[in-house]
């Protein structure tokens, strides 16, 4: 039985083409990749951090100071409200009312002596000196002399008292104002300690993104970087992948090679293989003659 084998090659040019461009692919080593990179903080990142870090518990003194002022303005309130001793009024007292009192005091007795030698005259006068009449005169004087020393005692001693209550009581609105002021205060302070906080925070909060904005534009010079290094790592095979591409759609031309194989006969069929041929051979060449004989007129 026969064996047909038939093997299809492309064109000579084309298929030593492709074998170059196979051992060109084959030649290229192993690409190299670039790593990746992460860009580091900026120096505004840092420095923000570093702010942040040292900027914490910032408001502390503010609130210290704070604490101490509310707590003597609550002492300064309880002196100002604290229940009422009448041993404070002396240091109210007027230091010249006692010579005052004194002048005053002198002042009726040097009228009182005036009004006795008066009396005294009157009666040197009229006879009587010496007499029951002058001596109810002198004690009704007398009398009225203690009384107005009293009166202007007390009225003054009165007058002081109230001019010390009033410096008290204006003292002690002083205090619940001072008082009050110094809370105040101390609560502006604290408030003050807080926004203190606060504009620090927002200044870090805002450096720290314009540093943010630094380095994402160094994270993307990197990337940038990176792609162009691993573009050229695969030029070479994006390069060997164009011509592949370029090859694998040209046209195709086929050269055919047949080839044909029998067994080998053995001599029987060899002497009846070339028995069978010379008979062929031989009916073909009568068969050809007879029938130019006929168109011939028969010759035999």
């Amino acid at each position: 039985m026969a064996t047909t084998t038939q093997i299809a090659r492309e064109a000579p040019e084309i298929e030593a083409y492709k074998l170059g461009l196979l051992k060109s692919a084959q030649a290229l080593p192993p690409p190299v990749l670039p790593a990746y990179q992460v860009a580091g903080m900026s120096g505004a990142q840092e420095d923000a951090i570093n702010r942040g870090l040292a900027g914490i518990g910032a408001y502390q003194p503010y609130m210290t100071q704070a604490l101490q002022g509310m707590t003597g303005a609550q002492q300064l309130t309880n002196q100002a409200v604290s229940n009422f001793d009448p041993s404070q009024l002396t240091q109210f007292i007027n230091p010249y009312q006692e010579l005052v009192m004194d002048k005053a005091l002198e002042n009726i007795n040097r009228q009182g002596q005036l009004s006795q030698q008066n009396l005294q005259a009157q009666a040197v006068r009229a006879g009587a000196f010496g007499g029951a009449r002058e001596g109810v005169q002198r004690a009704e004087l007398g009398r009225g002399l203690s009384e107005t020393r009293n009166a202007t005692i007390a009225q003054m001693l009165s007058q002081g008292y109230q001019q010390a209550m009033s410096a008290y009581d204006a003292q002690r609105a002083r205090q619940l104002s001072g008082a009050q002021l110094s809370g105040q205060l101390a609560q502006g302070i604290g408030a003050l300690g807080a926004q203190n906080q606060a504009l620090g925070q927002q200044d870090v909060t805002f450096q720290y993104g314009l540093g943010q904005q630094q380095q994402g534009q160094q994270q993307r010079e990197l990337d940038a970087l990176r792609a162009s290094q691993l573009q050229a790592a695969y030029q070479p095979y994006q390069q060997l992948g164009f011509l592949s591409d370029i090859y694998r759609g040209a046209p195709t031309t086929q050269m055919a090679v047949t080839q044909q194989s029998a067994p080998a006969p053995s001599p029987f069929q060899q002497i009846a293989g070339l028995a069978t041929g010379a008979l062929a051979t031989a009916g073909a060449f009568y068969g050809n003659n007879s029938g130019n004989n006929q168109r011939s007129g028969g010759l035999f």
